[in-house]
């Protein structure tokens, strides 16, 4: 009897420590592993790979080195603090790091997330300063006949105030290949106006972030089916829903719209052609094709500039877009439309839009009410 329990017991350590070592082989390498000085180690296991390459980072390609078990590493760094995005390149397929739950959101998502920070935070980076609420709505759009989500920020007490306090909002729209998620999750809206608000900065006010992919057939570089589309959706079925849902100050000087690359088109389109429900518009990067027809309605419109508050578009001097910018410019000019019109440093990137959208909050709603 003895014997049998002995055994018995050998048996149990063998069968232990096999589970332990074959968790011990599917366990995905640590990634990334930030160190003390902001240095930063990858790794990633690829026994079968002839090579693998780090994306994103820097604006080279940088190989990565094999090691023991197949597990690839490189140390870069140390980083500025930061959000950054990158992948692997393993054997000329890229992927996300697998041992990395934080991913950007897109339509295809192929890049994980890296924050580096420091005891001074960057103005997109928390802060211990009072905090708003992202909020995730799912609602049937009543023009496109299916659900649809979006997210709403609302500014820090917002829960706690009284009934009758009211606040502006602006419709911020993301680019070509993101989601209703990106502004938050990648380009820190919410952030971004906590510090602005607690600063004194900016007044409180929400942040309404749709879906800017209406069209699901839409076809590469061919966007103004979307852009019509999604307009019916955020006239008919956005704004009805966040004014029954939200205490807004639901008139034109309460409400902002601004976007980067293909959301800036889209927040043009709408609140140039739509001054009785915008009085602020902004465009980031704007992908503008085809300006003149899709603003028809309000390059027409003789009162536009008496009916606005404020057009401000910014696009940076490398940004790939730029020319396509001037010449929308100048179809502004020629019309007699007033802009805010500037040429920034930078090219077409998340740390410009972030910065965009830091510089845009302070100047609108300033006297709205509320």
């Amino acid at each position: 009897m003895g014997m049998l329990v002995r055994c018995l017991s050998t048996l149990l350590v063998l069968l232990t420590l096999t589970l332990a070592y074959a968790r011990e082989q599917q366990q995905p390498p640590e990634s990334p592993q930030t160190l003390d000085d902001r240095r930063v180690i990858f790794r990633i296991k690829a026994p079968e790979a002839e090579s693998v390459q780090l994306k994103g980072i820097h604006r080279t390609l940088l190989a990565m080195k094999r090691g023991g078990k197949g597990i690839w590493s490189l140390t870069v760094g140390p980083l500025d603090p930061g959000l950054y995005e990158y992948s692997f390149i393993v054997d000329d397929e890229q992927m996300i790091d697998p041992s990395n739950p934080s991913v950007k959101p897109e339509k295809n998502p192929d890049t994980s997330l890296l924050e580096i920070t420091t005891h001074t935070p960057l103005f997109y980076q928390w802060r211990d300063v009072p905090h708003g609420t992202v909020h995730l709505h799912s609602y049937f759009s009543t023009s496109l006949k299916r659900l649809r989500r979006l997210r709403v920020y609302t500014p820090p007490g917002y829960e706690r105030e009284a009934a009758g306090q009211r606040h502006p909002v602006l419709y911020l729209f993301h680019g070509t290949g993101d989601t209703e998620a990106t502004w938050t999750e990648f380009g820190r809206a919410h952030l971004i106006l906590d510090n602005l608000i607690a600063e004194g900065k900016t007044v409180p006010m929400l942040l309404v972030m749709p879906d800017g992919h209406a069209d699901l057939q839409e076809e590469e570089g061919d966007h103004k089916a979307n852009f019509v589309k999604f307009e019916a959706d955020v006239l008919g079925s956005v704004l009805p829903l966040v004014d029954a849902t939200y205490r807004t100050l639901a008139s034109p000087k309460g409400r902002a719209v601004n976007g980067l690359s293909m959301g800036g088109m889209q927040a043009l389109e709408i609140g140039i052609n739509h001054p009785d429900l915008f009085a602020y518009i902004g465009g980031m990067s704007a992908y503008v094709p085809a300006a003149e027809d899709l603003l028809a309605s309000g390059l027409k419109n003789p009162r536009f500039n008496e009916e606005i508050e404020l057009l401000w578009v910014q696009i940076g001097k490398d940004d790939f877009l730029l020319k396509d910018a001037e010449k929308f410019h100048a179809l502004l000019r020629k019309h007699g439309i007033h802009s805010q019109w500037t040429v920034t440093p930078g090219s077409h990137e998340w740390p410009v839009w972030r910065g965009y959208l830091q510089e845009f909050a302070p100047l609108v709603f300033q006297h709205a009410g509320g």
